[in-house]
Formats: C-alpha cells, sequence, structure tokens
C-alpha cells in the first residue's frame, strides 16, 4: 500500500480524490506528455521539427473544416502563431519531405492552398497505428453511455482552452 506522501504514477489515478482537480490536471498533463514525445519521435523519423508535425495536424483538421475551406499560408501561420517567414521554412520542409503539395488557387493564383499528401498520409498512419489500436482497445472497455461522457469532456476542454487561448 502506497503511504499518502508517496508520487503517483502519471497513469494511474491519485487515490486522495480521483475526480478532483488535481487528479485531472495530472492525468492531463501525463496524456499531454505522452502525445507530445509520440509526435517528437514522429518528427525525428520524418526529418521534420515538432512544429511541422503541428502544421500537418492542423492540415488535417482543416481538412474535416468544410466551412473554412482549403488551408493557405496565412491562416495556418495565425493558427500556429508563426511569424510568415516561420511558416514558410515549415511548408518548405514539409514539402520536400513529401507531406505537403502547394496549389495555387484557380480563382485568384496569388492564393496558395495547402494540400496534405495521400503519401504524407500514409507514412502517418502507419507510424500512429499502434496509437489507433490502443485508442480502439481503451474504447472497447468504456460502453457507449460512458464514451459520449468522455467525449463531452474532451470537447467542453477543448472549448475552454480556446478560450484561454483567446
Amino acid at each position: 500500500m502506497r503511504s499518502a506522501d508517496q508520487p503517483h504514477s502519471p497513469h494511474e489515478l491519485p487515490l486522495e480524490d480521483p475526480i478532483g482537480l488535481q487528479s485531472f490536471a495530472v492525468l492531463l498533463r501525463a496524456m499531454n506528455a505522452d502525445f507530445n514525445r509520440i509526435a517528437q519521435e514522429f518528427a525525428h523519423a520524418q526529418g521534420l521539427h515538432l512544429t511541422d508535425v503541428q502544421a500537418l495536424i492542423a492540415l488535417l483538421d482543416a481538412d474535416r473544416d468544410e466551412t473554412a475551406g482549403p488551408m493557405t499560408p496565412g491562416r495556418l501561420g495565425a493558427q500556429m502563431n508563426l511569424t510568415s517567414g516561420a511558416v514558410t521554412a515549415c511548408l518548405d520542409r514539409l514539402e520536400k519531405a513529401g507531406h505537403v503539395r502547394r496549389v495555387r488557387a484557380v480563382d485568384d493564383r496569388r492564393v496558395v492552398h495547402l494540400h496534405y499528401t495521400q503519401a504524407g498520409r500514409e507514412a502517418a498512419r502507419e507510424y500512429f497505428r499502434p496509437l489507433a489500436r490502443s485508442t480502439d482497445a481503451t474504447r472497447a472497455r468504456f460502453n457507449a453511455d460512458e464514451l459520449h461522457v468522455v467525449v463531452r469532456f474532451m470537447a467542453e476542454m477543448n472549448r475552454q482552452l480556446a478560450c484561454v487561448r483567446n
């Protein structure tokens, strides 16, 4: 039995109050640290920077938002809080690595749209397949009602984080 003053593994619930603010903070930090580690390892394996992986995530998420239209370098820079020079360097690395292609808009050649290439998607899919399997195995341990609560919590956390960010 662990005494009250012994540290907890970041992957287990603290015993004092498993649904208290401190428990949530510990668990969210641990999950965030693991996601960051995995993203950093992917970046390293692909010869990229962590910022480049974050840009790929932004592109992937932009593809899901049909109301916003295709991602542009300006929108990517604003979303990631990067200068235009930093965005250009990031996109140069991603393009050289085969993850992104830049396409001029048909109706306005001054506008550049960013697209996540199929080869880049496949490389990411292959790399992150173990994480997807782990996520699916974890989901299988919960019933639909519990999963709806988890999704509601994560969606609300994302809304609150967006408010803090803005």
